[in-house]
């Protein structure tokens, strides 16, 4: 079900637990239309997630979190309900929805890691009614303290940026959404060029339009133009030259962009495109920032090796969709066309891997992590235990 009455502009989670609610901005609609759809179980938050109506790192998994609690709080409701009458029955439910979940986007670690929080919690209750609160409680928890997070990431990370440049103003790049709409709110990459623009200290936002699903084109110039942020579209191939530009007014001395996964060793997993980006950086000597809550990385892992890369559906490269104009007025229509001819083989990964030695600073909620002295490696075991 859906409903095309804003709740607010920039807010892609709704959740309230009287009345029992849980609704979810339609991402694959904007910027056009504005459409919140009501999620009642677990499955219908797996759709959202996996058919890429939300998505986001930190936004994935409040939702996968959300859509067991709204389950679980609805049918609750129901005293006959059979996966109430005890408590390993319950338990069993719970173990499955959240396995169901984890295999609706196998990159993003904030998905895997609410829902070792949420199990981790059921293990601990016996008593039914308890487990289920606890999960609601802590649901709730995750929407909350996610904004704050990313308004901590956006203060230590524009911190960071202007200590080379204290006098001036500075224009920055980013890759694919990391805003508001990637979280509960404000955003991480995004964050911090809210926090510099807050400042006064932003000259100029140049953001991508990141192929194939164009999250730059669509979301973060929605974001940049509702918060009246000085900014400009590129193609994804254009950040080469941009930065080239010897007469480069707006003094770009960042590439900023989000994570779905950190290895303990600083490789970070991105939106696709985000390693060409590194590597460009690195050859016009710019900062190179990656912007994450800790809870997007991974102790568990050594190196972005093994890191899993989801790959998506061939016709997300192929077919692009669009708005049609009308030329005497009234309703958009939204359409899909096909660009390539049909029989064309198509490589479809959704995430690419950045080496840790390409990045400058990994910029998390609790502060700013840099390189060990002397390599190219961060020790962010030591930072975060």
């Amino acid at each position: 079900m859906s409903d095309e009455t804003p709740i607010s502009d920039l807010t892609a989670i709704v959740f309230t637990r009287s009345p029992p609610s849980l609704k979810v901005l339609n991402q694959l609609l904007l910027p056009h239309k504005t459409i919140y759809e009501t999620v009642s179980n677990v499955k219908e938050g797996y759709e959202q997630i996996k058919e890429m109506k939300v998505r986001g790192a930190p936004a994935i998994g409040i939702v996968a979190a959300l859509s067991l609690a709204i389950d679980l709080l609805l049918q609750s409701s129901n005293q006959t309900n059979s996966i109430f009458k005890d408590q390993e029955t319950l338990k069993s439910y719970i173990k499955a929805s959240l396995e169901y979940l984890k295999t609706s986007r196998p990159t993003a670690v904030n998905l895997f890691r609410a829902s070792d929080i949420l199990w981790n919690i059921t293990e601990k209750e016996t008593d039914v009614n308890m487990i289920i609160e606890r999960i609601i409680e802590e649901a709730e928890r995750m929407l909350i303290d996610d904004v704050q997070d990313n308004k901590n990431i956006g203060n230590f990370g524009a911190e960071f940026i202007l200590k080379e440049n204290q006098d001036k103003k500075i224009g920055v790049v980013t890759h694919c959404n990391t805003g508001s709409l990637a979280t509960a709110g404000y955003g991480t990459a995004l964050g911090i060029i809210r926090s510099l623009y807050f400042q006064n200290r932003l000259s100029h936002a140049y953001f991508t339009e990141t192929r194939p699903y164009n999250q730059g084109a669509r979301l973060t110039a929605y974001e940049l133009i509702h918060d009246k942020i000085p900014s400009t579209l590129i193609c994804d191939s254009m950040v080469s030259a941009l930065l080239s530009l010897s007469d480069n007014n707006n003094n770009i001395t960042a590439i900023i962009v989000g994570a779905d996964r950190v290895a303990s060793n600083g490789d970070t997993a991105n939106k696709i495109g985000t390693y060409q980006l590194a590597i460009t950086a690195n050859y016009h000597n710019i900062m190179f920032i990656v912007a994450a809550p800790s809870t997007s990385i991974d102790l568990n892992i050594k190196s972005g090796k093994e890191i899993i890369i989801e790959e998506r559906a061939e016709d997300e490269v192929t077919n692009v969709t669009g708005i049609v104009k009308n030329i005497n007025g009234g309703e958009l229509k939204s359409t899909k066309v096909r660009l390539p001819p049909e029989g064309v083989k198509v490589w479809n990964p959704s995430f690419d891997v950045t080496p840790a030695k390409l990045i400058t600073a990994i910029v998390t909620e609790k502060g700013v992590i840099t390189k060990k002295d002397g390599t190219n490696e961060f020790n962010l075991f030591d930072f975060l235990t």
